[in-house]
């Protein structure tokens, strides 16, 4: 009995410390999925920096503690194990930089949210503010058969439910592209939302109880003193902070405020 209880462990131990992180080769017949073990933790390290730096951030420590909602000690020993196992770059002013197999390993844990979010948004129709915190949870735990089914399903170029493609672009992208932030809007003008950034729950569902969505329409009336805007949706009239703000991308609408 007490070999048996130890051999469970032993698999459940397996299963909850290790992750199989799959590399996609597309083919116009099938997708070829090949194995390459890591470690959960190391996937969500390198994600977090991934991210950061596709939105423009400068990456310490003290972004990835935040990010990821762990003690500074914690970080900087998993900063150490990365560098030591060739996925990231430290240098002498505590800047992380990923490495080529650092960056390689990090797109294809953050493709697989990415194609986890859609398919729980446009298969399942699970609301978009949602999606985020649950495809955390899943991206650790889906087969390479099911994963290279998605990919093959929904491929790899469409946007997730909060406007973004498989790495959000960084600010200047944005601007390149047309875009502002909601902060950076103009008074008694009509725009489009573009995209969000997802990483608070909390975020997401406040913007979705004052009108916010992705593609959805918000008329700025009046940018007030503090920083604060006064903003219409169709869900009606809401006060939003610079924090907020500064984290929904618009374009101006072209034609004009909907129903004038």
């Amino acid at each position: 009995m007490r070999q048996r209880r130890s051999a469970g462990c032993c698999h459940l131990h397996a299963l909850t410390c290790r992750k199989t992180l799959y590399n996609f080769k597309c083919t116009s017949d099938a997708v070829k999925v090949v194995k390459t073990a890591i470690s959960v933790s190391k996937e969500d390290y390198l994600k977090a920096v991934l991210e950061a730096e596709s939105e423009g951030q400068t990456v310490i420590a003290a972004t990835l503690a935040h990010w990821l909602g762990v003690s500074p000690p914690a970080v900087s020993m998993a900063i150490r194990r990365l560098k030591r196992d060739g996925y990231v770059e430290v240098k002498a002013d505590g800047i992380v930089h990923l490495t080529p197999q650092g960056r390689q390993a990090a797109y294809r844990t953050a493709l697989r949210h990415h194609l986890i979010e859609r398919m729980l948004s446009e298969m399942f129709g699970m609301p978009w503010y949602e999606v985020h915190d649950e495809a955390e949870r899943l991206e650790h735990a889906v087969s390479p058969a099911f994963e290279a089914r998605l990919l093959e399903k929904l491929g790899s170029q469409g946007t997730c439910p909060h406007g973004n493609a498989v790495l959000p672009e960084s600010p200047a992208k944005r601007v390149k592209h047309g875009l502002r932030t909601l902060a950076e809007s103009a008074e008694n003008t009509d725009y489009s939302v573009a995209s969000l950034y997802e990483r608070d729950p909390k975020l997401l569902r406040f913007l979705h109880e004052n009108g916010i969505a992705p593609g959805g329409a918000v008329r700025v009336l009046k940018k007030n003193y503090d920083q604060t805007l006064a903003i219409e949706t169709p869900s009606g009239t809401a006060t939003l902070g610079a924090p907020a703000a500064e984290k929904v991308w618009v374009r101006p609408r072209t034609s004009g405020r909907k129903g004038s």
